[in-house]
């Protein structure tokens, strides 16, 4: 049991090295050597876990679908938004899935998953939007693919843009204001005054 743990630990180590190389200098750039030498571990242990800098990276793109938890709430377009706020919360404090967001959005040798990282949240996102639809909250006529699509590349766009700006650290605020526009034109009127657009309380206060 020590030495298993010991194992998740060494593992771990290694992807939030990795985590930090990549979300710094990008895969291409990024070596083996480097992420080396910020866990401290052998290149034998690196090897046992990971056999190439690919199978590193890898691991960490499937890190995106891990935190894609879909939130339970009674309202689903509050589900939706709280998706995306615990989300961004996660990339101003995890390096592994900062990594994760930009593998996804850079153009690399990577071998393209079975599953992207876009494809993965268009997944959780139009799942909520359809349980929206049956509990009336969305508009008629709203198609939920179409919304879906947008909800998603906002976001990539918001948080390349916060991580320009502010390294992410206006990133809750920056989704937000994208909510308050989005809104009206997918939310019947007596959802959108239900709505809360900062972090939930037990997410706040973590």
């Amino acid at each position: 049991m020590a030495q298993q743990e010991r194992g998740k630990r060494s593992r771990r180590s290694i992807l939030e090295a990795a985590a930090q190389v990549f979300d710094e200098c990008g895969y291409e750039a990024a070596s083996t050597n480097e992420i080396l030498s910020r866990t401290g571990l052998t290149r034998g242990s690196l090897y046992h876990h990971f056999p190439s800098k690919e199978a590193i990276a890898m691991a960490l793109v499937e890190a995106h679908g891990q935190a894609l938890q879909l939130p339970d709430r009674p309202v689903k377009l509050q589900a939706v938004i709280d998706l995306t706020l615990g989300f961004a919360q996660q990339l101003q404090r995890d390096p592994v899935l900062r990594a994760s967001a930009r593998l996804a959005i850079e153009q690399t040798s990577l071998p393209c998953p079975p599953e992207t990282a876009y494809e993965q949240s268009m997944t959780a996102a139009v799942e909520l939007l359809r349980q929206g639809v049956e509990q009336g909250e969305i508009l008629p006529g709203v198609d939920i693919e179409e919304a879906a699509a947008t909800i998603v590349g906002s976001f990539a766009g918001l948080q390349t843009m916060s991580k320009a700006y502010t390294g992410r650290a206006d990133l809750l605020e920056r989704l937000a204001a994208f909510w308050r526009f989005m809104l009206p034109g997918l939310a019947t009127p007596g959802v959108i005054g239900r709505l809360r657009l900062e972090l939930p309380p037990e997410l706040a206060e973590a």
